[in-house]
């Protein structure tokens, strides 16, 4: 689903060029759960970044779903962004004059994939599947921090994009909630979504298909973690 080559990204400062990834090279298959794990200024949230066309590399390819992404002009890039993945953020980025219903209908307004009547329905289908559908008329200055992660979650489903990246998507929870939203990424992977989360989380390892370290802007290792679930069985 997703492949990373050769990836290099170096960014201007008045210091000098500085190397955010060093050469970094990832596959992640389709229907997986990744975690990005690393220290801030790791390049974890760098590497998410190139993963969604957010950020363009400075050398290196991305590929997502066998589309050359380095290689899309911005239109296209744009277009591209609005179908093809969801993106959930750390401080939610939801605005605050729309209810939760209709920050999870912007990206149909936008892309214009569903037809006009097809939309609130759709987002409120989508709320109810993050567990929140109760408060769809509500505007997010009235939702728990919690409650915001979940609409932000089912804005980034709203035209049903094959790939979720989230970037520290729980740095603002407390740890039940935190693990409450995990575990809801847990699900849409067993649901067949590739997800890829950047995390400082320290329980990623027991719901993640697979932990990814980087440091200094390199892979430091790459693991698939055991979790024993009862006797005798593992996943």
């Amino acid at each position: 689903m997703i492949e990373l080559t050769g990836l290099v990204k170096s960014y201007d400062t008045p210091a000098g060029s500085f190397p955010a990834l060093r050469g970094v090279d990832l596959a992640i298959r389709p229907g997986s759960f990744v975690a990005i794990v690393g220290k801030s200024g790791s390049g974890k949230s760098t590497l998410l970044h190139m993963m969604g066309g957010i950020d363009r590399p400075t050398a290196g390819s991305v590929a997502v779903a066998g589309t050359p992404i380095e290689k899309l002009g911005e239109n296209a890039l744009a277009r591209w962004r609005g179908k093809a993945v969801g993106i959930v953020f750390q401080f939610f980025q939801l605005l605050p004059t729309l209810t939760a219903a209709e920050n999870v209908m912007l990206p149909m307004d936008f892309s214009g994939a569903r037809a006009p009547r097809e939309r609130r329905p759709r987002a409120l289908e989508l709320l109810r599947l993050v567990g929140v559908s109760d408060q769809s008329d509500k505007l997010p200055a009235t939702l728990s921090g919690g409650q915001q992660q979940r609409v932000a979650i089912a804005r980034a489903l709203a035209n049903d994009p094959a790939v979720i990246l989230a970037d520290e998507p729980t740095g603002n929870l407390d740890s039940s909630t935190a693990r409450e939203v995990l575990s809801l990424f847990r699900a849409l992977a067993d649901g067949g979504r590739t997800i890829v989360v950047a995390t400082h989380e320290r329980d990623i390892a027991a719901l993640a298909d697979r932990v990814v370290a980087v440091e200094d802007g390199r892979v430091t290792s790459d693991s698939r973690p055991v979790v024993v679930l009862s006797a005798g069985a593992s996943r």
